[in-house]
């Protein structure tokens, strides 16, 4: 299994200038806790979380006006499409990571969130690349 397999290919990102307000905006929904930061390429150059926008407002930033490549964490971890899911796990556990961009030839395509995986243990391929029960 490959992280194509396992990715969310409708990704939301935001652009380098994209302001914090707007940023929140796109989080709030629930659905994402970060947002991959794209170039006019197309490549990722940084995530913005959640915790981002949150020591920006500790550190008396106005949401109003800072932007994106102010606060974003960069360089972002990224993983190519056709990489092992198992790869994907262990950089995602190794890292930390909660979310990782995918990218094709530099660009991103995707993204894969914990929850993504987890969703995808139940499956029986999906156990028997680990071996486990899936339960």
């Amino acid at each position: 299994m490959k992280a194509r397999d396992v990715m969310n290919k409708r990704v939301t990102a935001a652009t380098p200038r994209a302001i914090g307000r707007d940023l929140a905006q796109q989080l709030l929904p629930g659905m994402y806790s970060g947002l991959p930061v794209v170039n006019a390429q197309g490549a990722v150059i940084g995530v913005v979380t959640e915790f981002d926008l949150l020591n920006a407002l500790r550190e008396g930033k106005d949401l109003q006006t800072v932007k994106a490549e102010e606060i974003m964490g960069h360089p972002a971890v990224c993983v190519e499409e056709d990489d092992p899911i198992e790869a994907v796990i262990a950089k995602m556990t190794l890292q930390h990571i909660i979310r990782v961009p995918v990218v094709r030839n530099g660009k991103l395509v995707g993204i894969i969130a914990r929850a993504d995986i987890l969703s995808r243990m139940i499956e029986p391929e999906f156990v028997s690349i680990f071996g486990g029960q899936g339960e």
